[in-house]
């Protein structure tokens, strides 16, 4: 028993009210998915062709009117819906969708009459360098700069970047024609499939060197050492970083620069704990000095501050210091110091001490701490 056929609305996902602009869209999306070349699968194939049938009857205003009215019936049978010849109106620029998945050129090229070439390429991209800074809580509180040493590759200066010797210069590339790409022209059952990918020869440049910078051995950049300075604001964290636009490695033959890439780490601090912008540091007091209150000298990322202690304060107050923390990152303000008070107990006492102690414990004022 023959199968029967799928519902074309149904097939593009769409109502039996959609417009044109509708239905184009669902078949769009749907075609970029199943299509053979991505999806490279029998199902992939079948469902290709079944949305491609469903859309040269909808998208066309007289075949949808005798769907519409007939079904699959009214239908000529036998019709090859994958030579629909305004492949070009469907898709309009969607080929540079697709040469973001194939790394060539449109895979319609060959169905419509305006095929397009793929444009040369201007060189290779210099690669990113990764640098890793690591900065203490005093130089994160009120930002610094580093000076950083580093090898990395730089334009030749005996070619200029061209790679080529002296008195020459690049030619052609006899493979590609210049043109930086191959095609490969497969039949399948929707027709031609041009598949484009860049040139092997010339490295999808279009030009090659026939004569090599005997420096560079014609890759136009050699390797150098060098000094940057890094400018580092206040207020960074673990594992933030900072990119340098065009400080790395040099491209090759004309093309881009790379980047430095700056990745911050902290540095434990000996004292201070970091939460956030702010702060903490754990003081430590005797019990007397709780009950009786004192001045301290407290320290902070820049010195030291005076601290006064009131009377009666109990062990895991914490008090603060405004905006003796770390500047906030690209904003005014700073976090605040944290003071923890903790009590200090002795590990060891003399006698005279012990009896102190036994005959302070017996008055009635004491708290127990």
């Amino acid at each position: 028993m023959p199968e029967t056929k799928k519902d074309y609305y149904e097939v593009l996902g769409v109502s039996k009210t959609a417009t044109q602009d509708e239905i184009k869209k669902a078949y769009r999306k749907l075609a970029l998915h199943y299509h053979p070349d991505r999806n490279p699968s029998k199902e992939a194939e079948e469902k290709f062709k079944e949305i491609t049938e469903a859309y040269e009857v909808l998208s066309d205003p007289e075949k949808r009117a005798k769907y519409d009215k007939f079904g699959h019936s009214g239908m000529r049978a036998g019709q090859d819906f994958h030579t629909y010849s305004n492949m070009d109106e469907i898709f309009g620029n969607f080929s540079d969708i697709f040469e973001s998945f194939f790394g060539g050129g449109s895979i319609f090229d060959n169905f419509g009459t305006s095929s397009r070439s793929r444009r040369r390429s201007s060189g290779i991209p210099g690669t990113d360098i990764r640098i890793d800074i690591d900065l203490t809580l005093e130089e994160i509180a009120t930002g610094t700069t580093k000076k950083v040493k580093l090898k990395k590759l730089v334009k030749c200066d005996s070619c200029n970047g061209t790679g080529a010797k002296q008195g020459t210069s690049t030619k052609t590339c006899p493979v590609c024609n210049g043109s930086g790409e191959v095609r490969k022209v497969q039949n399948s059952f929707f027709g031609r499939v041009v598949n484009i990918q860049p040139c092997s020869n010339c490295n999808g440049e279009g030009t090659v060197v026939d004569q090599p910078c005997t420096k560079c051995k014609g890759d136009g950049r050699i390797l150098s050492e060098d000094s940057i300075k890094v400018n580092i604001p206040a207020g960074v964290q673990e594992g933030q970083y900072l990119t340098l636009r065009g400080q790395g490695n040099s491209g090759a033959r004309g093309g881009k620069d790379g980047d430095i890439i700056v990745v911050i780490h902290e540095k434990k601090h000996p004292i201070f704990t970091r939460e956030g912008d702010d702060i903490i540091y754990e003081l430590y007091l005797s019990y007397p000095e709780f009950v009786l209150g004192t001045e301290v000298d407290v320290p902070t990322l820049t010195g030291k501050a005076k601290l006064k202690i009131e009377k009666g304060l109990e062990p895991g107050k914490i008090l603060k210091l405004k905006d003796k923390g770390i500047k906030h990152l690209n904003q005014a303000g700073s976090g605040d110091l944290k003071i923890k008070l903790n009590v200090i107990i002795p590990q060891k006492i003399t006698a005279e001490e012990e009896e102190l102690l036994k005959k302070l414990n017996t008055m009635p004022n004491i708290k127990r701490i």
